[in-house]
């Protein structure tokens, strides 16, 4: 018969926690301070986590039937961080014990995890690099000509100089979700579309900001959509969502009581403006040796050129004479009249502005992760992964991620 009466004990840390003697065997969610023994004989079980706890709370948690390795316990935070992260994490081997401790909102809760009835042992955390990439936004259409689509946000640990790489437990799962590239612009006189945040875990590229059509500004996104011909429309706002190396810049503005849009902002450089007949260029992406170019070939990711891979670059403004150059990073060109072509996949690029024609798509984005050669990592269903991937380099491995959404995890 399951004890009901719940008994009261001390942490090392001086806090005390009143455990709860009835076994929970379905989902549940937990309360601060109590300590919960968790059955898992019959089926998995997700534990959720408080929704408004104070700094110092402790919660936790034990495998009571010994089974978490067949039927796993799920600790889900909600919208809390959780090690730093909005992920679940996952008690996957028999006899475990996770003990949480609430740190405050930038880390949220704190964990240590303990093996059987022994002593306290922090699981295996992996060094991750990353470099995530938003679809671009397609560009605009007009009468005139319309802007350039801003390239996707472009976010990365590697090489940088200034953003760490992510340490991560190995008990948790963690979001991959490849942005898809602004939608073709099929009417005249219309806006180009935004394309798609990329995720992983934490980090989050924004999408690319569309091009203005007739008389209007481009849109904001990771790099700004250029603006249209006419009246000399503002370009989009690019790298505004607070991150530090900013995601992008801004499109061009449309060419003052001329014919010429502005092209796209990109990774690298802010879209040049338009002038009285012609388009302005897209903004260059950004280089990077996170995969290098042979790789990046066999992956169908980024804008190789030579021995460099270009990411990220602005779509080229719309004209009655010469139409902007996209940028490096797989932006197409503006047109004067015939339809834009596509920005190419897998590079986060905007698309050309263009007449009455239409436009192309953004380019698709993509996330890539390098990571030690020890590691390996699993990948739910719902992501597309490139072929070849992973790649060698070195001493580790390079996981190319080019479609889709779900969750991976590291062992």
């Amino acid at each position: 018969m399951a004890f009901t009466k719940a008994t009261y004990d001390y942490l090392d840390s001086g806090g005390l926690i009143n455990w709860q003697l009835t076994a929970k065997t379905s989902a549940f969610t937990a309360v601060s301070g109590e300590g919960y023994l968790v059955d898992t004989s019959s089926a998995a079980i997700t534990v959720t986590l408080p929704t408004s706890p104070s700094a110092g709370d402790e919660i936790i948690i034990v495998d009571y039937a010994s089974n978490a390795g067949t039927n796993n316990i799920t600790i889900d935070p909600g919208s809390l961080n959780l090690r730093g992260a909005t992920t679940d994490l996952v008690l996957d081997n028999d006899n475990k014990t996770a003990r949480l401790l609430y740190s405050g909102a930038t880390k949220g809760w704190l964990v240590t995890t303990e093996a059987g009835a022994g002593a306290a042992a922090a699981a295996a955390e992996v060094t991750v690099d990353y470099l995530v990439v938003a679809g671009g936004g397609s560009g605009g259409t007009s009468g005139g000509r319309g802007g350039g689509g801003g390239a996707g946000g472009y976010r990365t640990s590697y090489n940088d100089g200034t953003v760490p790489a992510l340490s991560l437990p190995t008990s948790s799962l963690y979001t991959v979700t490849v942005g898809a590239g602004g939608s073709a612009v099929a009417t005249n006189e219309t806006d180009g579309n935004n394309g798609q945040n990329s995720v992983f875990a934490s980090i989050t590229a924004t999408g690319g900001g569309g091009g203005g059509g007739y008389s209007r500004a481009g849109k904001a996104g990771g790099s700004g959509g250029g603006g249209s011909w006419a009246n000399g429309a503002a370009g989009g706002s690019g790298g505004d969502s607070g991150y530090t190396p900013v995601e992008g810049y801004d499109g061009g503005t449309g060419g003052d009581s001329g014919y010429g849009a502005g092209g796209g902002g990109g990774a690298g450089a802010t879209g040049s403006d338009g002038s009285s007949s012609d388009g302005g260029n897209g903004g260059n992406g950004l280089s990077n040796t996170i995969l290098n170019s042979t790789n990046a070939a066999t992956a169908s990711v980024g804008e190789v050129s030579g021995s460099n891979v270009f990411y990220a670059g602005g779509g080229g403004g719309g004209a009655t004479g010469t139409g902007g150059n996209g940028g490096l990073g797989g932006a197409s060109d503006g047109t004067s009249g015939a339809i834009s072509a596509n920005a190419t996949a897998n590079t986060g690029g905007g698309s050309g502005g263009a007449g009455n024609s239409g436009t192309g798509s953004g380019g698709s984005g993509v996330v890539i992760l390098r990571y030690p050669n020890s590691f390996t990592l699993a990948k739910g269903s719902g992501i597309i992964e490139s072929s070849g991937s992973p790649f060698t380099e070195g001493s580790d491995k390079v996981s190319v991620f080019t479609g889709g959404s779900g969750t991976i995890s590291f062992t």
